[in-house]
């Protein structure tokens, strides 16, 4: 067998950055029909949870082992966010100009992209693009502070937890979070689901649920 090789040329894989964030509102269908750009995102922090284990026992010895449901979430960084995301924020125009908080939460689902490097290619090398599927916005604080001579730019964050959707595939369980690896695509069908994402000259941006991804990226 052949001996392992640790750290060859192009191996040196990392990922960094984050971009293209893009904010899809989900209909009272289930659907996410419409999607708008997010501008002014710094970062999107993943906080998975759950998967605990809790172990019985029986017989003067552990019996087994039970492990808890894994739920997926996180938080949101921006300076600056789409007026869509107003109604996942829990706001609503009262009237022309006057905004009231504290109202129901809409549902939303939400992509962004990281960037893989490595030591040949550097970031060009290839990149992420991470989707989370029924996230609902938690409250959050904001801070609004005097102009001084540092001055620095309001930043907002948003934690979020989401709801698994359906995957119609043997021995998948719902998930809420998809990972697309532009490095192990073929670059038509990459192009293909890009266009249904990000929107073309024909069609707006939306968010295809699991099931069509992988009929977009298996297609024959």
């Amino acid at each position: 067998m052949p001996k392992l090789v640790w750290d060859q040329t192009g191996e040196k894989r990392y990922e960094t950055g984050v971009d293209r964030g893009v904010l899809y509102p989900k209909d009272t269908s289930g659907a996410y029909p419409s999607g708008v750009a997010w501008n002014g995102l710094t970062k999107v922090s993943e906080s998975p949870s759950g998967a605990e284990n809790t172990d019985l026992y029986a017989d003067n010895a552990k019996y087994l082992s039970l492990t808890s449901a894994e739920d997926f979430g996180g938080t949101i960084e921006a300076y600056t966010y789409p007026d869509e995301f107003m109604a996942c924020d829990g706001s609503a125009d009262l009237a022309p100009g006057i905004v009231a908080t504290q109202q129901d939460r809409q549902h939303f689902g939400f992509s962004w992209r990281t960037l893989i490097g490595n030591d040949v290619e550097g970031t060009k090398h290839g990149y992420k693009i991470h989707i989370a599927y029924d996230a609902v916005a938690k409250p959050s604080s904001k801070d609004d502070s005097t102009v001084n001579d540092s001055p620095e730019a309001v930043s907002f964050s948003w934690e979020f937890s989401t709801t698994p959707v359906a995957v119609n595939k043997d021995g998948f369980k719902p998930t809420a979070h998809i990972i697309i690896d532009s490095t192990k695509l073929d670059e038509g069908k990459l192009q293909k689901l890009e266009e249904i994402l990000y929107g073309s000259e024909n069609a707006k941006a939306r968010l295809p649920l699991p099931d069509e991804i992988v009929s977009v990226i298996t297609a024959v």
